[in-house]
Protein backbone atom coordinates (compact mmCIF):
# COMPACT_ATOMS: atom_id res chain seq x y z
CA UNK A 1 0.00 0.00 0.00
CA UNK A 2 1.44 3.14 -0.86
CA UNK A 3 0.96 5.70 1.89
CA UNK A 4 -0.37 9.23 1.62
CA UNK A 5 -0.02 11.32 4.25
CA UNK A 6 -2.65 13.59 2.97
CA UNK A 7 -5.08 11.18 3.90
CA UNK A 8 -5.26 12.06 7.12
CA UNK A 9 -3.94 15.76 7.13
CA UNK A 10 -7.04 17.32 5.94
CA UNK A 11 -9.01 15.80 8.97
CA UNK A 12 -6.94 16.22 11.66
CA UNK A 13 -6.66 19.21 10.77
CA UNK A 14 -10.62 19.71 10.44
CA UNK A 15 -10.88 18.31 13.87
CA UNK A 16 -8.29 20.03 15.78
CA UNK A 17 -8.20 23.67 14.28
CA UNK A 18 -11.40 24.87 12.32
CA UNK A 19 -14.17 22.42 14.20
CA UNK A 20 -12.16 23.41 17.60
CA UNK A 21 -12.70 27.09 16.92
CA UNK A 22 -16.51 26.75 14.88
CA UNK A 23 -17.81 24.57 18.09
CA UNK A 24 -15.97 27.11 20.85
CA UNK A 25 -17.89 30.03 19.66
CA UNK A 26 -21.19 28.28 18.47
CA UNK A 27 -21.31 26.53 22.47
CA UNK A 28 -20.18 30.00 23.81
CA UNK A 29 -16.79 28.71 24.88
CA UNK A 30 -15.45 31.97 23.76
CA UNK A 31 -17.61 34.54 24.00
CA UNK A 32 -14.69 37.17 23.88
CA UNK A 33 -11.21 36.93 22.46
CA UNK A 34 -9.47 35.02 24.39
CA UNK A 35 -5.43 33.62 24.74
CA UNK A 36 -6.99 30.36 25.05
CA UNK A 37 -8.97 29.90 22.06
CA UNK A 38 -11.26 26.83 20.92
CA UNK A 39 -8.73 25.38 18.78
CA UNK A 40 -6.19 25.54 21.43
CA UNK A 41 -8.43 23.86 24.25
CA UNK A 42 -9.26 20.92 21.98
CA UNK A 43 -5.75 20.74 20.94
CA UNK A 44 -4.27 20.73 24.34
CA UNK A 45 -6.59 18.37 25.93
CA UNK A 46 -6.86 16.03 23.28
CA UNK A 47 -2.95 15.85 22.30
CA UNK A 48 -2.27 16.03 26.03
CA UNK A 49 -4.21 13.23 27.49
CA UNK A 50 -3.39 11.28 23.80
CA UNK A 51 0.60 11.79 25.20
CA UNK A 52 0.04 11.12 28.98
CA UNK A 53 -3.06 9.27 29.30
CA UNK A 54 -2.64 10.05 33.26
CA UNK A 55 -1.89 13.51 32.71
CA UNK A 56 -2.11 16.15 35.09
CA UNK A 57 -2.81 20.03 34.62
CA UNK A 58 0.79 21.04 35.17
CA UNK A 59 1.10 17.95 32.24
CA UNK A 60 -1.57 19.90 30.13
CA UNK A 61 -0.36 23.48 30.53
CA UNK A 62 2.74 22.07 28.90
CA UNK A 63 1.13 20.66 26.01
CA UNK A 64 -0.91 23.91 25.96
CA UNK A 65 2.39 25.95 25.43
CA UNK A 66 3.23 23.78 22.78
CA UNK A 67 0.35 24.66 20.96
CA UNK A 68 0.73 28.19 21.35
CA UNK A 69 -0.79 29.59 24.84
CA UNK A 70 0.33 30.03 28.02
CA UNK A 71 -2.05 29.38 30.75
CA UNK A 72 -1.67 28.39 34.38
CA UNK A 73 -3.01 24.96 36.13
CA UNK A 74 -5.36 27.18 37.93
CA UNK A 75 -6.27 28.88 34.41
CA UNK A 76 -7.11 25.52 32.64
CA UNK A 77 -9.02 23.97 35.34
CA UNK A 78 -11.08 26.84 35.06
CA UNK A 79 -12.36 25.77 31.76
CA UNK A 80 -13.80 22.46 32.85
CA UNK A 81 -17.07 23.48 32.64
CA UNK A 82 -20.48 22.56 30.75
CA UNK A 83 -19.33 24.90 28.13
CA UNK A 84 -15.83 23.35 27.77
CA UNK A 85 -17.53 20.18 27.76
CA UNK A 86 -20.08 21.22 24.90
CA UNK A 87 -17.40 22.16 23.15
CA UNK A 88 -15.51 19.17 23.18
CA UNK A 89 -18.76 17.04 22.44
CA UNK A 90 -19.40 19.14 19.50
CA UNK A 91 -16.10 18.17 18.29
CA UNK A 92 -15.88 14.58 18.71
CA UNK A 93 -19.46 14.20 16.84
CA UNK A 94 -17.66 16.49 13.94
CA UNK A 95 -14.73 13.97 14.27
CA UNK A 96 -17.05 10.85 14.03
CA UNK A 97 -18.27 12.37 10.82
CA UNK A 98 -14.67 12.24 8.53
CA UNK A 99 -14.58 9.03 6.91
CA UNK A 100 -11.67 8.01 7.30
CA UNK A 101 -10.20 3.70 6.07
CA UNK A 102 -7.34 2.23 4.08
CA UNK A 103 -7.60 -0.49 1.18
CA UNK A 104 -8.72 -3.62 2.52
CA UNK A 105 -6.32 -5.75 4.51
CA UNK A 106 -4.66 -8.69 2.33
CA UNK A 107 -6.70 -11.35 3.97
CA UNK A 108 -8.53 -13.75 1.27
CA UNK A 109 -11.18 -15.00 3.90
CA UNK A 110 -12.24 -11.15 4.88
CA UNK A 111 -12.07 -9.89 1.15
CA UNK A 112 -14.68 -12.07 0.41
CA UNK A 113 -17.13 -9.79 2.10
CA UNK A 114 -17.57 -6.02 1.03
CA UNK A 115 -16.92 -5.03 4.65
CA UNK A 116 -16.90 -7.44 7.78
CA UNK A 117 -18.59 -5.03 10.19
CA UNK A 118 -18.03 -5.84 14.40
CA UNK A 119 -19.82 -4.26 16.57
CA UNK A 120 -20.01 -3.51 20.49
CA UNK A 121 -20.24 -1.21 23.29
CA UNK A 122 -18.93 -0.02 26.52
CA UNK A 123 -20.41 1.80 29.47
CA UNK A 124 -18.34 4.33 31.37
CA UNK A 125 -19.32 5.55 34.78
CA UNK A 126 -20.16 8.89 35.73
CA UNK A 127 -20.51 11.23 38.49
CA UNK A 128 -23.90 11.46 39.43
CA UNK A 129 -24.34 15.03 39.25
CA UNK A 130 -23.88 14.27 35.32
CA UNK A 131 -27.22 11.95 35.80
CA UNK A 132 -29.30 14.35 33.63
CA UNK A 133 -27.03 14.67 31.13
CA UNK A 134 -25.89 11.28 30.43
CA UNK A 135 -28.63 8.27 32.57
CA UNK A 136 -27.54 5.54 33.79
CA UNK A 137 -28.65 2.14 34.84
CA UNK A 138 -29.24 3.20 38.72
CA UNK A 139 -27.42 1.33 41.48
CA UNK A 140 -27.68 0.66 45.22
CA UNK A 141 -24.76 3.25 45.73
CA UNK A 142 -26.09 6.98 44.71
CA UNK A 143 -22.34 7.22 43.39
CA UNK A 144 -22.29 5.15 40.94
CA UNK A 145 -24.49 4.07 38.54
CA UNK A 146 -26.50 7.01 38.07
CA UNK A 147 -25.17 8.61 35.20
CA UNK A 148 -23.08 6.73 32.84
CA UNK A 149 -22.47 7.02 28.71
CA UNK A 150 -22.40 4.19 26.71
CA UNK A 151 -19.84 4.20 23.83
CA UNK A 152 -20.77 2.96 20.84
CA UNK A 153 -18.89 1.11 17.88
CA UNK A 154 -18.61 -0.46 14.83
CA UNK A 155 -15.36 -1.36 12.95
CA UNK A 156 -14.92 -2.52 9.52
CA UNK A 157 -12.12 -5.44 10.33
CA UNK A 158 -11.28 -5.45 6.29
CA UNK A 159 -10.79 -1.41 5.67
CA UNK A 160 -10.16 -0.28 9.49
CA UNK A 161 -13.12 2.42 8.79
CA UNK A 162 -15.08 3.61 11.92
CA UNK A 163 -18.45 3.59 12.75
CA UNK A 164 -18.49 5.84 16.03
CA UNK A 165 -17.84 6.38 18.89
CA UNK A 166 -21.64 7.44 19.00
CA UNK A 167 -22.68 8.34 22.60
CA UNK A 168 -26.14 7.25 24.41
CA UNK A 169 -27.17 7.29 27.74
CA UNK A 170 -25.54 4.29 29.89
CA UNK A 171 -29.02 2.55 30.63
CA UNK A 172 -29.93 1.92 26.42
CA UNK A 173 -30.25 -0.94 25.60
CA UNK A 174 -27.47 -1.97 22.83
CA UNK A 175 -30.25 -3.58 20.33
CA UNK A 176 -31.21 0.16 20.50
CA UNK A 177 -27.41 0.96 19.18
CA UNK A 178 -27.70 3.82 16.38
CA UNK A 179 -25.61 2.05 14.06
CA UNK A 180 -28.49 -0.68 13.72
CA UNK A 181 -30.84 2.28 11.96
CA UNK A 182 -27.69 2.71 9.66
CA UNK A 183 -28.08 0.62 6.03
CA UNK A 184 -25.21 -2.17 5.45
CA UNK A 185 -23.55 -2.38 2.26
CA UNK A 186 -24.75 -4.50 -0.38
CA UNK A 187 -22.12 -8.08 0.71
CA UNK A 188 -21.13 -6.47 3.85
CA UNK A 189 -21.03 -8.82 7.21
CA UNK A 190 -22.03 -8.09 10.10
CA UNK A 191 -20.83 -9.92 13.85
CA UNK A 192 -22.11 -8.81 16.97
CA UNK A 193 -22.63 -10.28 20.44
CA UNK A 194 -25.71 -11.14 21.44
CA UNK A 195 -26.60 -7.69 23.20
CA UNK A 196 -27.64 -6.34 19.62
CA UNK A 197 -29.19 -9.83 18.55
CA UNK A 198 -33.00 -8.75 17.31
CA UNK A 199 -34.74 -10.98 14.67
CA UNK A 200 -36.62 -7.79 12.94
CA UNK A 201 -32.78 -6.43 12.61
CA UNK A 202 -31.09 -9.74 10.84
CA UNK A 203 -34.15 -9.69 8.63
CA UNK A 204 -33.41 -5.71 7.55
CA UNK A 205 -29.70 -6.53 7.12
CA UNK A 206 -30.74 -10.13 4.60
CA UNK A 207 -33.08 -7.72 2.90
CA UNK A 208 -30.26 -4.83 1.93
CA UNK A 209 -28.68 -8.26 0.25
CA UNK A 210 -26.11 -8.15 3.63
CA UNK A 211 -24.79 -10.68 5.62
CA UNK A 212 -25.11 -11.79 9.18
CA UNK A 213 -23.37 -13.96 11.76
CA UNK A 214 -24.71 -14.66 15.52
CA UNK A 215 -24.25 -16.79 18.05
CA UNK A 216 -27.46 -18.49 19.18
CA UNK A 217 -29.74 -16.32 21.75
CA UNK A 218 -31.48 -19.01 23.96
CA UNK A 219 -35.32 -19.06 23.25
CA UNK A 220 -35.04 -17.84 19.85
CA UNK A 221 -37.79 -20.48 17.94
CA UNK A 222 -35.61 -22.46 15.22
CA UNK A 223 -37.82 -24.41 13.16
CA UNK A 224 -36.94 -26.92 10.17
CA UNK A 225 -37.83 -26.84 6.72
CA UNK A 226 -40.86 -27.69 7.07
CA UNK A 227 -41.67 -24.47 9.93
CA UNK A 228 -42.17 -26.90 12.92
CA UNK A 229 -40.02 -25.98 16.04
CA UNK A 230 -37.75 -27.81 17.19
CA UNK A 231 -36.08 -28.27 20.52
CA UNK A 232 -32.82 -27.14 20.01
CA UNK A 233 -30.30 -28.57 22.47
CA UNK A 234 -32.06 -32.13 22.60
CA UNK A 235 -32.31 -32.19 18.73
CA UNK A 236 -28.16 -31.18 18.31
CA UNK A 237 -27.38 -34.30 21.20
CA UNK A 238 -30.30 -36.57 18.91
CA UNK A 239 -28.42 -35.71 15.20
CA UNK A 240 -25.35 -38.06 16.16
CA UNK A 241 -22.58 -36.08 14.95
CA UNK A 242 -19.95 -33.42 16.66
CA UNK A 243 -20.35 -31.01 13.46
CA UNK A 244 -24.00 -29.80 12.18
CA UNK A 245 -24.35 -27.74 9.15
CA UNK A 246 -28.71 -27.41 8.06
CA UNK A 247 -31.16 -25.16 6.94
CA UNK A 248 -33.76 -23.83 9.32
CA UNK A 249 -36.23 -21.19 10.00
CA UNK A 250 -35.99 -18.19 12.52
CA UNK A 251 -38.87 -17.50 14.74
CA UNK A 252 -42.52 -18.68 14.80
CA UNK A 253 -43.99 -15.90 12.31
CA UNK A 254 -41.24 -14.66 10.89
CA UNK A 255 -39.90 -18.22 9.33
CA UNK A 256 -36.93 -16.51 8.38
CA UNK A 257 -34.52 -19.05 6.11
CA UNK A 258 -31.11 -19.47 7.96
CA UNK A 259 -28.35 -21.79 8.58
CA UNK A 260 -27.73 -23.55 11.82
CA UNK A 261 -23.95 -24.14 12.48
CA UNK A 262 -23.00 -26.34 15.26
CA UNK A 263 -19.89 -27.63 17.24
CA UNK A 264 -19.53 -30.08 20.26
CA UNK A 265 -16.92 -29.01 22.52
CA UNK A 266 -14.68 -31.28 24.81
CA UNK A 267 -16.54 -31.77 27.56
CA UNK A 268 -13.81 -29.50 30.07
CA UNK A 269 -14.53 -27.10 27.52
CA UNK A 270 -18.81 -27.60 28.10
CA UNK A 271 -17.63 -27.34 31.95
CA UNK A 272 -15.66 -24.55 32.26
CA UNK A 273 -18.34 -22.25 30.39
CA UNK A 274 -21.22 -23.62 33.00
CA UNK A 275 -18.37 -22.75 35.72
CA UNK A 276 -18.52 -19.34 34.43
CA UNK A 277 -21.99 -18.82 33.53
CA UNK A 278 -22.93 -19.71 37.02
CA UNK A 279 -20.16 -17.14 38.47
CA UNK A 280 -21.71 -14.44 36.13
CA UNK A 281 -25.07 -15.35 37.48
CA UNK A 282 -24.48 -15.43 41.14
CA UNK A 283 -22.70 -12.19 40.50
CA UNK A 284 -25.69 -10.57 39.35
CA UNK A 285 -27.83 -12.25 41.65
CA UNK A 286 -29.94 -14.37 38.62
CA UNK A 287 -30.22 -18.34 37.97
CA UNK A 288 -28.71 -19.92 35.15
CA UNK A 289 -31.35 -21.32 32.72
CA UNK A 290 -30.88 -25.29 32.18
CA UNK A 291 -31.37 -24.60 28.48
CA UNK A 292 -27.85 -22.31 28.86
CA UNK A 293 -26.05 -24.61 30.15
CA UNK A 294 -27.05 -27.45 28.27
CA UNK A 295 -26.10 -25.11 25.21
CA UNK A 296 -22.72 -25.26 26.76
CA UNK A 297 -21.45 -28.42 25.40
CA UNK A 298 -22.38 -26.79 21.94
CA UNK A 299 -20.32 -23.65 20.08
CA UNK A 300 -23.67 -22.17 18.03
CA UNK A 301 -24.01 -20.06 15.16
CA UNK A 302 -26.66 -18.49 12.79
CA UNK A 303 -25.80 -17.03 9.83
CA UNK A 304 -27.55 -16.17 6.55
CA UNK A 305 -24.07 -16.59 4.32
CA UNK A 306 -24.36 -19.97 2.01
CA UNK A 307 -22.58 -22.52 2.14
CA UNK A 308 -20.73 -21.64 -0.88
CA UNK A 309 -19.53 -18.08 0.42
CA UNK A 310 -18.74 -19.70 3.85
CA UNK A 311 -18.21 -23.13 5.01
CA UNK A 312 -18.92 -24.25 9.16
CA UNK A 313 -14.97 -24.17 9.80
CA UNK A 314 -14.94 -20.70 8.37
CA UNK A 315 -18.00 -19.34 10.42
CA UNK A 316 -16.52 -20.70 13.26
CA UNK A 317 -13.47 -18.50 12.79
CA UNK A 318 -14.96 -15.81 11.78
CA UNK A 319 -17.12 -15.80 15.06
CA UNK A 320 -13.86 -15.47 16.51
CA UNK A 321 -13.18 -11.89 14.77
CA UNK A 322 -15.52 -9.90 16.71
CA UNK A 323 -13.38 -10.30 19.81
CA UNK A 324 -11.23 -7.76 17.65
CA UNK A 325 -13.50 -4.97 18.59
CA UNK A 326 -13.40 -6.11 22.34
CA UNK A 327 -9.34 -5.67 22.01
CA UNK A 328 -10.11 -2.31 20.29
CA UNK A 329 -12.06 -1.40 23.99
CA UNK A 330 -9.68 -3.00 25.76
CA UNK A 331 -7.03 -0.88 23.88
CA UNK A 332 -8.79 2.53 24.30
CA UNK A 333 -9.55 1.30 27.88
CA UNK A 334 -5.83 0.07 29.42
CA UNK A 335 -3.74 2.52 26.80
CA UNK A 336 -6.06 5.53 26.43
CA UNK A 337 -7.53 5.23 29.99
CA UNK A 338 -11.05 6.48 28.75
CA UNK A 339 -13.00 5.73 31.53
CA UNK A 340 -10.52 7.11 34.13
CA UNK A 341 -9.81 10.39 35.31
CA UNK A 342 -7.03 12.01 38.42
CA UNK A 343 -10.15 14.43 39.19
CA UNK A 344 -13.57 14.33 40.72
CA UNK A 345 -15.14 17.15 39.45
CA UNK A 346 -18.03 16.13 37.25
CA UNK A 347 -17.70 18.32 34.05
CA UNK A 348 -14.18 18.11 33.92
CA UNK A 349 -14.48 14.23 33.72
CA UNK A 350 -17.04 14.77 31.27
CA UNK A 351 -14.55 17.01 29.18
CA UNK A 352 -11.97 14.19 29.67
CA UNK A 353 -13.96 11.71 28.40
CA UNK A 354 -14.98 13.35 25.23
CA UNK A 355 -11.20 14.55 24.88
CA UNK A 356 -9.67 10.62 24.93
CA UNK A 357 -12.70 9.38 22.51
CA UNK A 358 -11.01 11.97 20.03
CA UNK A 359 -7.58 10.82 21.22
CA UNK A 360 -8.54 7.44 20.20
CA UNK A 361 -9.98 8.25 17.03
CA UNK A 362 -7.31 10.60 15.65
CA UNK A 363 -4.83 7.12 17.51
CA UNK A 364 -6.82 5.03 15.03
CA UNK A 365 -7.12 7.39 11.18
CA UNK A 366 -3.11 6.92 12.03
CA UNK A 367 -2.85 3.53 12.59
CA UNK A 368 -5.14 3.08 9.35
CA UNK A 369 -2.53 5.00 7.09
CA UNK A 370 0.28 3.68 8.51
CA UNK A 371 0.07 -0.25 9.47
CA UNK A 372 -3.33 -1.58 9.22
CA UNK A 373 -2.26 -3.05 5.54
CA UNK A 374 -0.05 -5.59 8.09
CA UNK A 375 -2.08 -8.55 8.80
CA UNK A 376 0.27 -8.94 11.81
CA UNK A 377 0.02 -5.67 13.12
CA UNK A 378 0.54 -4.78 17.11
CA UNK A 379 -1.90 -2.29 17.78
CA UNK A 380 -0.81 -2.17 21.52
CA UNK A 381 3.06 -1.08 20.17
CA UNK A 382 1.37 1.23 17.44
CA UNK A 383 -0.34 2.91 20.01
CA UNK A 384 2.28 3.33 22.04
CA UNK A 385 4.47 4.48 19.31
CA UNK A 386 1.82 7.30 18.36
CA UNK A 387 1.46 8.35 21.81
CA UNK A 388 5.63 9.41 21.85
CA UNK A 389 5.02 11.15 19.34
CA UNK A 390 2.11 13.52 20.48
CA UNK A 391 4.63 16.45 20.79
CA UNK A 392 5.77 16.16 17.19
CA UNK A 393 2.13 16.54 15.87
CA UNK A 394 1.29 19.34 18.50
CA UNK A 395 4.55 21.53 17.42
CA UNK A 396 2.98 20.73 13.62
CA UNK A 397 -0.21 22.62 14.51
CA UNK A 398 2.41 25.91 15.18
CA UNK A 399 4.50 25.39 12.05
CA UNK A 400 7.08 23.79 13.69
CA UNK A 401 7.86 21.07 11.07
CA UNK A 402 4.38 20.11 9.26
CA UNK A 403 1.61 17.05 9.97
CA UNK A 404 2.73 15.33 6.78
CA UNK A 405 6.09 15.42 7.97
CA UNK A 406 5.64 14.19 11.79
CA UNK A 407 2.63 11.35 10.45
CA UNK A 408 6.04 10.23 8.35
CA UNK A 409 8.08 9.73 11.05
CA UNK A 410 5.89 8.00 12.32
CA UNK A 411 5.10 5.82 9.60
CA UNK A 412 9.04 5.07 9.54
CA UNK A 413 8.70 3.91 13.02
CA UNK A 414 5.16 1.31 12.74
CA UNK A 415 6.78 0.36 9.51
CA UNK A 416 10.02 -0.66 11.07
CA UNK A 417 8.21 -3.04 13.89
CA UNK A 418 4.41 -3.19 15.79
CA UNK A 419 4.16 -6.49 14.60
CA UNK A 420 3.10 -9.60 16.58
CA UNK A 421 5.24 -12.63 16.72
CA UNK A 422 3.90 -15.79 15.59
CA UNK A 423 2.29 -18.49 18.38
CA UNK A 424 2.49 -22.22 17.43
CA UNK A 425 0.54 -23.29 20.69
CA UNK A 426 -2.34 -20.50 20.26
CA UNK A 427 -1.91 -18.89 17.15
CA UNK A 428 -2.96 -15.56 16.91
CA UNK A 429 -6.33 -14.58 14.94
CA UNK A 430 -4.13 -13.10 11.51
CA UNK A 431 -2.61 -16.59 11.66
CA UNK A 432 -6.24 -18.64 12.01
CA UNK A 433 -7.42 -16.27 9.27
CA UNK A 434 -4.41 -16.43 6.44
CA UNK A 435 -4.56 -20.14 6.83
CA UNK A 436 -8.44 -21.19 6.95
CA UNK A 437 -9.70 -24.46 7.83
Amino acid sequence: MTYHCSAIVAPIQAVLIHHAEAAAHSCGFTQRRSKLSGACFVQTLVLGWLHQPQATLVNLTQMAATVGVAVTPQGLHKRFTKTGAACLKAVLDATIEQVVATEPVAIPLLRRFTAVLIQDSSVILLPSALATTWQGCGSADPDRGAAAVKVQVRLDFLTGQLQGPLLQDGRVHDVRAPQETRQMAKGALRLADLGYFNLDHLRAIADAEGYWLTRWQAGTVVCNEQGEALDCIPWLNQCGGDVVDCSVRLGLAAQMPARLLAQRVPPAVANERRRRLKADAQRRGHAVSKVRLAAADWTLYLTNVPPEKMTIGEALLLGRVRWQIELLFKLWKSHGVIDESRSTKPWRILCEVYAKLIAMVLQHWILLTTCWEYPNRSLVKAAQTIRSYAMVLANALVGIGTLAEGLAQIHRCLAAGCRMNPRKRRPNAYQLLLAPP
